[in-house]
């Protein structure tokens, strides 16, 4: 048998295994068309990578128990928007009314805050984050952390090893802190039995949590380019906010069972009483392959379908599934102001080629597109009417909706409500509408690059 046929058996068997198992899993025609024509144009490789990447969920009992969130205690607060009737049905804890929240835009303030925080923690120290740079930032971060260890403090630091894999490839900048008695792992590391740990499935929340009392959370990684202690030319653009009271358990929870799994270890978070620090309503809505089903991207879209008046949209990464986007199209043909803000160039070349084709379409269908020129908007926040606004670590694209592990809260405070709408006005002002007009080439390419978006 020559070479010809040898690679036409294996593409068919690679083709015919890997829709089986798509097929038995049920997953969407877009993401079947993708692995199809990606294993057609490249066999070998993609087929090996199916298994690899090509899960959505854990499934394994060995693997990551699926997440639940417990309610803090049982409120008298009316279910009374679309968002919540939705996370009800799905078990999602509900929204809790005692919790002071601020917010933080500039990365001098939010740098302050956090190490504020982290040297006024007397018992306990959990930071979980998806980049952790080895620079001036980190370096000052780590030595706040270890002198807290020195004193007894329980400091535990979780790190995705894809989102900072050469800090995963060179930990030395870690020994201090682990010579002092604090933890410091990587959820799912690259090289323990790669073909068994989902290792497409990355831990992209930031939650950084101090005595189980005050939470910081939003799109700010770990980094000069996110944040410091003084200001920086071409520092990315992002938010984070400061929560205290009782929507603090949501994250604990989270973040224990992240640590938890990271380290081997199953930890339980006992309920305990916290006290009513402020008024703001908020709802904790983790995402990811440790839930059994998709809530946050059924809430959205439940919102996206049941507004009233406006949804704005803030996200350095714009690829959504095509329900998603058919959902904005006819919100605007119903005459709701929908508006999308996204960078002009983003970090990454190949997600710009492929948000292109669903940018234009949207565009055509008579949507705001703002592209912000100034440093790289990396900040995650939707504008829902006048009754809510979403804030956290996810990015309107199918990895952040279907693959990764996130978390964002729904904010229902009028006050949080003005803020972020006057933010997002100056946003707006610095941006300009409306895409350029591509080559027919630069056409087909975007086309082309759609076929894959379920990976992007």
């Amino acid at each position: 048998m020559g070479y010809i046929s040898l690679y036409i058996v294996f593409v068919t068997f690679a083709q015919a295994v890997t829709m089986l198992h798509m097929l038995y899993l049920r997953r969407n025609h877009s993401t079947i068309l993708a692995w199809f024509i990606m294993i057609l144009m490249f066999p070998f490789p993609a087929f090996i990578l199916y298994f690899i990447f090509g899960n959505r969920k854990i499934r394994q009992k060995s693997k990551k128990s699926p997440l639940i969130l417990h309610d803090q205690h049982q409120s008298d607060h009316p279910v009374s928007n679309p968002i919540e009737t939705l996370l009800e049905s799905h078990a999602i804890a509900g929204t809790t009314l005692c919790n002071d929240l601020q917010l933080y835009f500039n990365g001098v303030d939010a740098y302050t805050v956090l190490l504020h925080e982290i040297m006024n923690a007397r018992e306990s120290i959990c930071i979980s984050t998806y980049i952790f740079e080895n620079d001036l930032t980190t370096k000052i971060i780590l030595e706040a952390l270890t002198q807290k260890a020195a004193e007894g403090v329980d400091v535990k630091l979780l790190i995705d090893s894809v989102g900072s894999y050469k800090l995963y490839f060179w930990q030395r900048p870690l020994q201090a802190l682990r010579d002092a008695g604090g933890k410091a792992v990587f959820f799912m590391p690259i090289l323990k039995h790669p073909l068994k740990n989902y290792i497409n499935l990355r831990n992209h929340r930031k939650i950084y949590c101090f005595d189980e009392k005050v939470v910081l959370a939003g799109g700010m990684n770990l980094g000069e380019r996110y944040l410091g202690s003084a200001p920086v030319k071409k520092r990315w653009i992002d938010m984070i906010f400061r929560l205290e009271g009782e929507a603090v358990f949501s994250y604990v929870e989270i973040l224990m069972a992240d640590f938890g799994y990271a380290c081997g270890e199953k930890r339980t978070v006992q309920k305990r009483e916290i006290p009513c620090v402020g008024n703001n309503a908020l709802q904790v809505v983790p995402s990811g392959p440790d839930m059994s089903s998709d809530p946050l991207y059924e809430a959205l879209l439940s919102a996206i379908h049941s507004a009233r008046q406006r949804v704005w949209i803030v996200t350095p990464y714009f690829v959504p599934d095509e329900t998603i986007l058919r959902a904005l199209i006819i919100a605007k043909h119903k005459g709701i102001d929908v508006k999308l803000i996204t960078p002009h160039t983003s970090d990454h070349w190949i997600t710009d080629i492929g948000r292109s084709s669903y940018m234009r379409e949207a565009e055509e269908n008579g949507l705001e597109i703002l592209l912000y020129h100034g440093n790289m908007l990396h900040t995650k926040a939707v504008l829902l009417d006048d009754y809510a606004v979403m804030l956290g670590s996810v990015n309107i694209d199918n990895r952040s909706l279907f693959l990764n592990y996130e978390v964002v809260s729904f904010v229902y405070s009028k006050p949080i409500i003005l803020q972020m709408e006057e933010w997002i006005k100056e946003l707006i002002a610095h941006s300009a509408p409306g895409m350029k007009k591509g080559s027919k080439q630069r056409l087909i390419l975007e086309n082309f690059m759609r076929i894959f978006s379920p990976q992007l």
